[in-house]
């Protein structure tokens, strides 16, 4: 039986989204097949509580527009040992006027001046030559390529996003990587001596058709570099909120290097990267392409098997860890708001989301705060809850500040141990419950 949603507020209760009904939306599907593999020998291994878009955040004008909730669950393919979710929502719907920007996003401009540095000085590609970046977003990667000599190129299908970038110098086509945006890259560009594709790897329905596009402008000596969460970190992080509708897949290195040579390329070398709350940097090239296997891909995959990452019994335990912190994360706001104590949250991203409609605290939070300027005037998705710049913990002096955004919890108590000084809590739910006041922060 499908867990049921949270109550909301009386306050936010006529603005609560709905359970979607899958039989009618005309934006939602569900496959019944593992998307690597296509079997249907698969598991729903973790049931999460239905959730709003994660990136729905709408300004106040648009409070009473419908935002329904859609199922959230993650199955294993116990054919191929990909894990994933079947939910599958119209990529129009998401992408199309996508705000989520890479700049916005704390350390990933380092993290990408890092990346660029590491793949030209371990591929060496031509200078000149086409740096192509698949889900290019603004640019960012690509800014730090033509830093190296490399001239940029971006695919990327959020409308908007696409034609700043291209305004900003990083030519970018506003498309999806199909097999039409592959011939027009070949007919412009010709061959492709390394494509990137970060995180967006995970975000397609039709991986096939995406890994088919990439190998289709790939030069015979080219290499695509592609980084996705990692599932290794997914699990043993603690990093469930990373999980929401936008990332339909959770890879793993087992898994990939059989989908890619289904698709006429193979793995030839991994890395363990820490960005996005653990993530693999995979080096693929055309199958009997020029560079050797590194050792690494098999031992990548024997770690693996070793944390069970391909057995049930592995999410049996991972969601009852999540659960005992859902639970005592709970119980401690609803003592609060016994007491009568306000409560505001830290944190207004895409993994907010997640947690509060799993964690069931939507109800309980009266504003949030977020770093990102982007979000500040916002209702949060699905729970409505207002967001305002961090100042606001000063102006309206919560009682108790939950971190949301708990990967950054210890950059973000001491930057604000002036709230403490004033008496005031913070709470951190994961990946272990704690409390920071003035005597022990």
């Amino acid at each position: 039986m499908r867990p049921k949603q949270a109550a909301g507020s009386q306050e936010r209760a006529a603005l609560q989204g709905t359970f979607v009904n899958m039989n009618k939306s005309p934006f939602y599907t569900r496959r019944t097949t593992c998307r690597l593999c296509d079997s249907a020998n698969v598991e729903c291994v973790f049931q999460l509580e239905p959730s709003a878009l994660a990136e729905a955040y709408l300004p106040p004008e648009l409070a009473h527009e419908a935002d329904e909730r859609f199922p959230l669950d993650l199955f294993l393919c116990h054919n191929c040992g990909h894990v994933q979710i079947f939910d599958v929502i119209d990529p129009v719907k998401l992408f199309s006027n996508y705000r989520y920007t890479t700049a916005s996003s704390p350390g990933l401009d380092a993290h990408f001046r890092h990346y660029a540095d590491e793949v030209v000085a371990k591929l060496a590609p031509p200078a000149g030559s086409i740096a192509l970046d698949v889900g290019s977003n603004d640019g960012t990667l690509l800014r730090h390529f033509a830093r190296h000599g490399l001239t940029p190129l971006g695919v990327d299908p959020a409308q908007d996003i696409a034609r700043q970038a291209t305004a900003a110098g990083i030519p970018t086509l506003a498309r999806f990587m199909d097999a039409d945006t592959a011939e027009i890259i070949l007919n412009q560009h010709g061959p492709v001596h390394l494509c990137t594709a970060n995180n967006v790897f995970a975000h397609n329905d039709n991986l096939g058709k995406m890994a088919d596009a990439i190998s289709t402008v790939l030069a015979p000596d080219g290499a695509f570099v592609f980084e996705v969460s990692n599932l290794l970190d997914t699990v043993e992080g603690l990093v469930f909120d990373f999980i929401y509708h936008e990332h339909l897949c959770y890879h793993s290195a087992k898994p990939m290097d059989a989908f890619l040579r289904r698709h006429g390329m193979q793995l030839f070398d991994i890395e363990r990267v820490p960005s996005k709350g653990g993530s693999m940097r995979g080096y693929a090239q055309k199958l009997g392409g020029p560079r050797p296997i590194s050792p690494r891909v098999a031992e990548y995959i024997a770690r693996e098997e070793a944390a069970g990452l391909y057995r049930t019994a592995t999410y049996e335990a991972y969601i009852n860890r999540v659960n005992r912190l859902r639970d005592q994360t709970t119980e401690y706001l609803r003592r609060c708001r016994e007491q009568k104590l306000s409560i505001a949250g830290y944190g207004a991203s895409a993994t907010v989301t997640t947690l509060l409609h799993h964690f069931r605290i939507g109800e309980l939070i009266d504003f949030l705060v977020d770093d990102n300027p982007i979000r500040h005037g916002t209702l949060s998705p699905g729970h409505r809850i207002p967001v305002y710049a961090p100042e606001a913990i000063y102006e309206k002096k919560p009682d108790v500040v939950v971190i949301l955004a708990w990967r950054f919890a210890d950059r973000i108590v001491p930057r604000h141990s002036e709230y403490l000084a004033q008496g005031g809590r913070f709470v951190v739910p994961m990946p272990e419950f704690r409390e920071y006041t003035a005597k022990n922060s």
